[in-house]
């Protein structure tokens, strides 16, 4: 058995198909083929020659949910490897591609993005999560913090690999900050209940009305909460100050043009965005969510931390950089020294390692 079937039903903008792409492509030579199931269509040169992709012949399904794409995926694995020898990587809806396995007989490896406070909401889902995540082979999590956190919600083990950083130039200007010479903040994140960007406006208010600071927020990312934020920003009379800036290919090269990065996520995993402006020097606020952000940040060591949805706490954070940017400059110039642990080629090895040692 040297053939991967990687399970990724919805391709989408963010820092799990980013890392998807660096895995791939760096395990595709070291296997007789890498197959990739998805439901969505993107532009082939990102893959490697030695990954072929599976997916519908029809773009109709590109703009269904995630649960009609899964159910897609699933029966492209059923149909494509009935009775032959594969491994399962599985990086979105474990329900699916776990039942595949155990129907064509194959192992599994899950690799999970989101900490299990999502989920495990109360005891049956959280039962059924625990079965669901023991009938794996592996489980690879991408921190400690959210192994810790597993272990104590499932009491199951886990491997933790974490993400594999491969930063870009940080070159590209933002026009909405030309000749603006007061307090540049950018966010990076999809627009969704997860990112919490209803607490980062919050805060902004209050900075402007309460502690009557000049700033603009440059917010990148696209979804469902567009409308939300939008009117928010019209009802307060915020337009001069925040500018939502849609989906930015590669948002990382926008980073170098601000002073400060704000993450107010409800839950993550381990976000891509912290690491990428740690390695650009960047000055970091974040919310102290489960599971990335304190391990990322060193309990506070390495950037600023506050409690989830406290949008007052994080406003007053916000003034105390504006007001004296010298403390969080040197934590920022510090977490350049820690940016071994997600050094590129250490991190895609490991993936490897799990792999073959799954297939032997």
């Amino acid at each position: 058995m040297k053939n991967i079937v990687i399970f990724i039903p919805s391709i989408e903008s963010g820092g799990v198909e980013k890392n998807l792409f660096y895995i791939i492509n760096h395990i595709q030579y070291k296997f007789e083929r890498v197959f990739l199931v998805s439901a969505d269509k993107f532009k082939d040169k990102k893959l490697g020659k030695n990954i072929k992709l599976l997916s519908p012949s029809s773009r109709y399904y590109s703009n269904k949910n995630r649960i009609i794409k899964s159910l897609i995926c699933f029966y492209i694995i059923i149909k494509n490897f009935w009775n032959k020898e594969i491994l399962i990587f599985s990086l979105q809806s474990n329900f699916f591609s776990i039942f595949a396995s155990k129907l064509i007989n194959s192992k599994i490896i899950l690799r999970l993005n989101t900490s299990p406070e999502k989920y495990s909401t109360n005891f049956i889902k959280k039962f059924i999560f625990k079965i669901l995540y023991s009938l794996a082979d592996t489980i690879i999590v991408n921190s400690y913090e959210f192994k810790n956190n597993f272990k104590n919600y499932y009491n199951l083990d886990s491997t933790v690999i974490l993400n594999p950083l491969k930063i870009s130039k940080a070159k590209k200007k933002i026009s909405f900050f030309k000749n603006f010479n007061r307090l540049k903040i950018i966010s990076i994140g999809r627009l969704t209940h997860q990112k919490d960007h209803i607490t980062l406006l919050k805060s902004l208010k209050l900075l402007k009305y309460k502690f009557k600071v000049n700033f603009r927020l440059y917010l990148i990312g696209k979804g469902y909460n567009f409308n939300l934020l939008s009117n928010f920003i019209k009802n307060y009379g915020l337009q001069k100050n925040i500018k939502l800036a849609g989906y930015k290919k590669n948002a990382f090269e926008y980073i170098k043009s601000s002073d400060l990065l704000v993450l107010t996520s409800r839950y993550e995993g381990l976000p891509n965005v912290l690491i990428e402006a740690q390695a650009s020097g960047m000055p970091i606020i974040s919310s102290n969510c489960p599971s990335g952000p304190r391990e990322i940040l060193m309990n506070g060591k390495l950037g600023e931390l506050f409690k989830v949805g406290d949008y007052k706490g994080l406003s007053k954070k916000i003034f105390n950089f504006s007001e004296n940017k010298k403390i969080l400059r040197k934590k920022s110039i510090l977490a350049k020294k820690y940016l071994y642990r997600y050094d590129y080629n250490t991190n895609l090895k490991k993936y490897t390692k799990i792999l073959k040692d799954n297939i032997d």
